[in-house]
């Protein structure tokens, strides 16, 4: 009597995978009573090949112009002249930006994937003089994770801030005149989180 198992499997993923378990169910088996010179084998193969491939790809482009301008203040050709004051001209610029790419759970899924050949059982009983018997496993469990991140963050702030003139002339009487101030003030963080 002969008898011969053999089982394989094999996953293959690409891109993110989510959720891969063992493939395996593993083998059960038996021989019994067989004859003179039988040749009497249980064998299971069992092979597993993941792949995962993470391509993350992050681009952030902050680009900030300002211009702030301070208005004239002009006293001129007056007898009794007064005062003259020109408002403040501000700027004011936040940008809080934060990304998180994970990987995680695909390369857990496919270390997962790679699965093991079950629990197995086999046994050979009661066989004939001069009878061969084999009971064998082979396991063969392939796992390839490749994560390819690109991170590119371009911060571009530009920022003018002009006073105006303060000018007093041609009065008989001069007064006094006040230009305002101009400010621009800009805070930009940027946060990128790669877990793979």
């Amino acid at each position: 009597m002969k008898i011969a198992k053999q089982v394989s499997a094999a996953a293959l993923s690409l891109g993110l995978v989510v959720g891969l378990s063992g493939l395996a169910s593993g083998l059960s088996g038996d021989i019994d009573t067989t004859g003179p010179k039988s040749t009497n084998k249980i064998i299971e193969e069992w092979n597993s090949n993941v792949k995962v491939d993470n391509h993350n790809k992050v681009n952030v482009d902050v680009d900030n112009d300002q211009d702030a301008d301070s208005g004239d203040a002009d006293v001129k050709y007056n007898t009794n002249a007064g005062d003259a004051t020109s408002g403040d001209a501000t700027n004011d610029n936040s940008v809080d930006a934060s990304l998180m790419v994970s990987n995680e759970s695909s390369s857990a899924a496919a270390l997962a994937g790679g699965g093991s050949g079950g629990s197995n059982s086999a046994s050979i009983d009661t066989t004939g003089i001069d009878s061969y018997n084999l009971v064998k496993y082979t396991y063969d469990s392939h796992v390839r994770v490749n994560n390819y991140n690109h991170v590119d963050v371009d911060v571009d702030n530009d920022q003018d801030a002009d006073s105006g003139d303060a000018t007093v002339y041609g009065n008989t009487n001069g007064g006094s005149a006040t230009s305002g101030s101009a400010s621009n003030t800009n805070s930009s963080s940027v946060t990128i989180n790669l877990s793979n």
